[in-house]
């Protein structure tokens, strides 16, 4: 019922009285209140004037299949999409699913996460206003080579935000997404595997669309494609437009990091040139980080020309976050 009095507003141009609904769709002018109200809950402006009745003052900014299916034109990311109202955690969805069967190629998102999980076990916020996706893939290839489909990831979402937004974003090695100094986008990857071969990879992706401020312990830090646009996004057409980068990108990088995949990772990573600090087999290292391996590793030079391959773990960069 919420579905068909939400259709009768999107195509009044006016107030529909609620007696007008009520006869319309056939129940009582309570029941009538009753819906407006969980649409107004799901985050629809309805507005209500005596004697006039509703009017759809704006839509609740909400991912929806039937809008962002006929924008797809992918060839495996987004061939299955599901979208949730809620779940606890995209990547633990997609796993389940994973582990029912389904194919490479389906896509989670969801409005709400109630466990969004970030990089080095730390939460990640999941507020209304982002993209919250996990996109399953089972790529034939070693467990030692997997590492090229987070670079995919980030290099895809880079892309995706570049071209609709036309906002500088760049890539801080290996997974986050920035503009200037301050992270939109984070990526997490996760993979179940035998000893010589992947069963499937998880990518979870968490993105900041439409946010208008972030809480004090992460502002100085966070920011989003509408403070950084000053415009809000079309959450379904931006959408369309991530499925469309990450399936050009995965489909090569699963085919094995070649030097044109790692030319085109190195053309918008924000880390290269600038000064870092990891820590490898327990021990910190500080130095220029000035180019990737073959795999995709971060090569850093320390200050007595000691060249180190970082692949994994926390790398900070001077004047990054």
């Amino acid at each position: 019922m919420k579905k068909k009095i939400l259709a009768v507003l999107e195509s009044s141009d006016g107030y529909v009285s609620g007696e007008q609904l009520s006869k319309q769709l056939g129940v009582s002018r309570t029941a009538v209140w009753k819906y407006i109200g969980l649409l107004r809950e799901e985050g629809y402006k309805i507005d209500s004037v005596t004697h006039r009745g509703y009017r759809l003052a704006e839509a609740a900014d909400l991912l929806d299949i039937k809008k962002i299916t006929p924008m797809l034109h992918t060839s495996v990311v987004g061939t299955k999409l599901d979208i949730m109202k809620s779940v606890d955690s995209t990547n633990e969805e997609v796993k389940r699913r994973a582990a029912e069967g389904e194919k490479s190629g389906l896509v989670i998102a969801a409005e709400k996460q109630t466990g969004g999980k970030g990089r080095l076990g730390r939460t990640w916020q999941s507020d209304s206003g982002g993209i919250y996706f996990t996109v399953l893939l089972k790529p034939d290839l070693p467990p030692n080579e997997i590492s090229a489909v987070t670079l995919a990831a980030g290099y895809g979402m880079c892309l995706a935000v570049r071209e609709y937004t036309g906002l500088d974003a760049k890539i801080k090695w290996p997974n986050d997404i920035i503009i200037g100094n301050k992270k939109v986008c984070g990526i997490l990857t996760e993979m179940a595997a035998q000893t010589d071969r992947v069963d499937y990879v998880a990518i979870g992706i968490g993105i900041n669309v439409n946010h208008i401020s972030f809480p004090d312990e992460i502002k100085e830090k966070a920011t989003s494609l509408y403070i950084e646009s000053g415009k809000k996004i079309n959450r379904n057409e931006f959408f369309a437009c991530i499925l469309k980068n990450l399936d050009m990108v995965t489909a090569g990088f699963m085919a094995g990091f070649t030097e044109e995949d790692k030319n085109n990772f190195k053309s918008l990573c924000a880390t290269l040139d600038r000064q870092v600090s990891a820590v490898k087999g327990g021990v910190k290292i500080e130095g220029t980080a000035f180019d990737l391996s073959s795999e995709g590793d971060l090569m850093i030079r320390d200050k007595n020309g000691t060249v180190y391959a970082v692949n994994s773990g926390e790398v900070v960069v001077q004047g990054i976050y």
